[in-house]
């Protein structure tokens, strides 16, 4: 399942830093590997304690975590909506993003010089969404003009689009993202395939010094406040720290550091697991004697459909899902143990797929 967030921000706000974290497996809590498919896209595995309590439970010969993908995606300067910079590349390759992971500068550095002369995070998050929007704009313009066409005959179908369409470029026109909207279910089916960026799920990203990694700070409670009506996330980490953090050579050493900081964790633990909530995504368990396995999932799907993220010949000669809760299992300490609790369920093609389900998938091809 190929989904992907994209880290955005304005030149020199520590982006290209944070993908490098990201890309040192080092950074995790267990050396899982990385890989890197293109010069800014990197595969990474998501932490999940879950995995460790299940490999001490089952012995298996390997453990494998689930992964997602993160894109680097060129800085943005005012006007790339109209090609300035490397405009047209960072919005084509944000187009191909799921989700948005937006970093935004929060802290003081004479010597890390700023785009626009000074730090306002809040102004700089206002310059990216004034592009986004002026693409969307532009976009929505060409599709409502085009629907306006095709109603005259009456189609309900085209109605509805454009009906959509006119709405969401009013609301562009006033400076409102596509994501700030109301739609029913049936209504973002349509919107979806208008293709619009600011319709992306998006989380903040403050980047602040080693000082603000706990509480934050005056720039990061400005952001909070500036976007409390969004439905988005607000994430603080030091990317200089984790940059430190990516330096130390063994988990002992980083985990000292760690408590020198009084943090639970790097930073960018937090980032994945939120990025992966972001794209709207569960995870479910296989677990045998040869591997413990994390599977990613969309949210909502059904076994045939979760049992199809392993092979497509799951799906297609789908029978039956046997399921654990990852609770019972562990509680219980076996399968047998679970079975004779009575707690061992079989499914059929219709059951939703909860996260942290421990699956057998039975199927005939």
């Amino acid at each position: 399942m190929s989904l992907k967030c994209g880290i955005v921000g304005l030149p020199n706000v520590g982006k290209s830093t944070l993908f490098n974290c990201l890309s040192n497996a080092k950074a995790q809590s267990a050396n899982y590997p990385f890989c890197t498919i293109e010069p800014n896209i990197g595969t990474i595995s998501v932490p999940d304690e879950r995995l460790e309590k299940l490999e001490a439970i089952v012995n298996p010969q390997r453990v494998m975590p689930t992964t997602m993908e993160i894109v680097d995606i060129a800085g943005l300067v005012k006007g790339a909506s109209k090609g300035e910079g490397l405009g047209n590349q960072f919005l084509a390759n944000i187009r191909e993003t799921d989700a948005i992971i937006h970093v935004l500068r929060c802290f003081d550095d004479g010597n890390v010089v700023h785009v626009d002369g000074s730090v306002d995070p809040v102004r700089d998050k206002e310059v990216i969404d004034i592009e986004l929007q002026l693409k969307d704009l532009e976009s929505i313009e060409k599709r409502v003009s085009s629907l306006a066409r095709v109603i005259k005959s009456g189609d309900k179908d085209a109605i509805k689009e454009h009906e959509l369409g006119t709405k969401i470029q009013e609301a562009l026109e006033a400076g409102i993202s596509v994501r700030a909207l109301d739609f029913d279910e049936k209504e973002m089916e349509i919107v979806k395939q208008f293709q619009l960026i600011t319709s992306k799920p998006v989380m903040y990203l403050c980047n602040v010094d080693e000082a603000s990694v706990k509480s934050g700070n005056a720039h990061v409670d400005a952001v909070k406040e500036a976007v409390k009506d969004e439905n988005a996330e607000v994430l603080v980490i030091g990317a200089a720290i984790e940059s430190d953090i990516t330096e130390l050579e063994t988990y002992e050493e980083r985990q000292m550091f760690l408590d020198e900081l009084e943090l639970d964790e790097p930073g960018v633990n937090r980032l994945i697991r939120s990025a992966y909530k972001l794209l709207d995504l569960d995870t479910y368990f296989t677990a045998g004697e040869k591997e413990v396995r994390a599977w990613t999932i969309k949210k909502g799907m059904t076994a045939p459909q979760a049992a199809g993220v392993i092979h497509t010949d799951f799906e297609k000669g789908f029978i039956r899902a046997e399921v654990m809760k990852y609770a019972d299992f562990v509680e219980l300490g076996s399968e047998a143990a679970v079975k004779e609790a009575g707690k061992f369920k079989v499914e059929g093609k219709e059951y939703i797929v909860e996260d942290g389900d421990v699956m057998h998938f039975r199927f005939n091809v």
